[in-house]
């Protein structure tokens, strides 16, 4: 046993002082393999941080055990049949609706409504373009988990009253009133004053587009001022994970009684929950992960061919070196396994500078954009595994050929 170990301990010795004294023969055969388990690495963290931020992101605008029903919540590509038929068969969402829905949906914690307008804001010389107004429910605050930085969200008298009374978006008070406290002033909404009351707290920018341009203002409030015949979305929240399939199916069925629709008609209303939302991110990263993959192992491949060529290169340089070894004693198989151990040990070396390279580039990326780019365990064993197990076989041939050398033959060649 002793035996054994030494000799494989000796062998990555001779393996070791062999890469350290070719340093830069080492390293240019050795790119290969860097970029390429850095590029698996890069890409695994680049797929996982994006799923990270998605869904995060997703959670701070949906909030958590949070479902949606709209007129129109088709999820995936609509078909032009698919689309003329929804616009004839869905109706639209008025306050009976979601007055209806909240009264027969039991296992909802929350049930509120949303509708949008979008319009230019001026104020004071100060203008923000395409800035989305929410008519909303007081509670909408609970079933999105929206987080107020200054003052408040709205009241339910407020609401029930239509107050001209508002809370901001993060990107309305930079624009509009930077540097001071908007809290108490009065901002323009279609030509109509209105009381600021809240600032709710950044969440954006989201793939480059902000979602902080925008403004809450009471639903009956927005009904005034753009017209009652804008469909609303109705929002339901339930307590927990383990109910939240219920409220889902109550929700549903309540509409469709509300609806009069029987059998097996189709919903004439689009549903659309988290969990779908995030199914459909992982679905989608998922994919990439499928095609990106496999096209960044190429890059090992190819980094496997050039080990397999310095080896061989090796094996000519070192032809007296293994007639000698062989004139001594030692056998085709110790030949064969120190030629083996050199190439997989140079490409897990090259594996180790390329997680490196990965962890600094990761850590760049993660300084300089939102996404965190995570470096996960799965991947990091994967890109060693595949480095070492490339240069493995890469050396397969080389110390094929270097136990099949004749020692007579080899002694002569000094």
């Amino acid at each position: 046993m002793k035996q054994v170990l030494s000799f494989y301990t000796d062998a990555a010795w001779i393996a070791l002082q062999s890469i350290l004294a070719h340093k830069l023969r080492s390293f240019l055969t050795l790119i290969g393999v860097i970029i390429g388990v850095a590029s698996v690495v890069i890409v695994g963290a680049s797929i996982n941080g994006f799923n990270s931020y998605v869904l995060s992101t997703v959670s701070k605008i949906l909030g958590v055990n949070h479902f949606m029903i709209a007129r129109f919540a088709h999820q995936g590509e609509w078909t032009d049949d698919e689309w003329e038929r929804a616009q004839r068969r869905n109706k639209i969402l008025n306050i009976e609706d979601y007055e209806w829905l909240a009264a027969h949906c039991p296992t909802c914690l929350a049930v509120g409504a949303q509708a949008n307008w979008r319009l230019n804001l001026k104020h004071e010389g100060r203008e923000i373009f395409g800035t989305v107004i929410n008519g909303v429910t007081a509670n909408m605050v609970e079933i999105e988990a929206k987080t107020i930085s200054e003052g408040r969200f709205l009241a339910p008298h407020e609401v029930e009253h239509a107050s001209l009374v508002c809370v901001i978006g993060g990107d309305v008070k930079e624009r509009l009133f930077e540097g001071r406290d908007p809290i108490g002033q009065t901002l323009k909404v279609s030509n109509v004053p209105m009381t600021i009351v809240g600032v709710e707290e950044k969440r954006g920018p989201f793939m480059g587009q902000s979602i902080d341009n925008h403004l809450y203002i009471p639903v009956t409030t927005f009904g005034k001022l753009f017209g009652r015949r804008q469909s609303l979305q109705l929002h339901g929240k339930a307590a927990d994970r383990e109910q939240f399939e219920t409220a889902i199916e109550e929700a549903r069925v309540a509409l469709r009684n509300h609806h009069k629709l029987i059998g097996n008609e189709d919903d004439d209303f689009g549903l659309v929950n988290t969990d779908a939302v995030n199914k459909q991110v992982d679905s989608f990263t998922g994919m990439i992960a499928l095609v990106v993959t496999p096209i960044t192992l190429l890059s090992l491949i190819v980094g496997g061919i050039v080990v397999m060529n310095i080896m061989l290169v090796s094996v000519t340089e070192r032809t007296f070196e293994i007639g000698l070894r062989k004139a001594v004693g030692a056998k085709k198989r110790q030949i064969l396994l120190q030629f083996m151990i050199e190439s997989s040990l140079m490409s897990s070396v090259g594996g180790v500078l390329g997680l490196g390279l990965a962890s600094g580039l990761s850590w760049i990326v993660r300084q300089t954009t939102p996404i965190p780019m995570t470096i996960t365990l799965g991947y990091v064993v994967l890109s060693l595994t595949v480095s070492g197990g490339i240069g493995l076989i890469a050396g397969i041939y080389p110390a094929f050929k270097a136990s099949r050398l004749d020692p007579i033959v080899a002694l002569t060649k000094s």
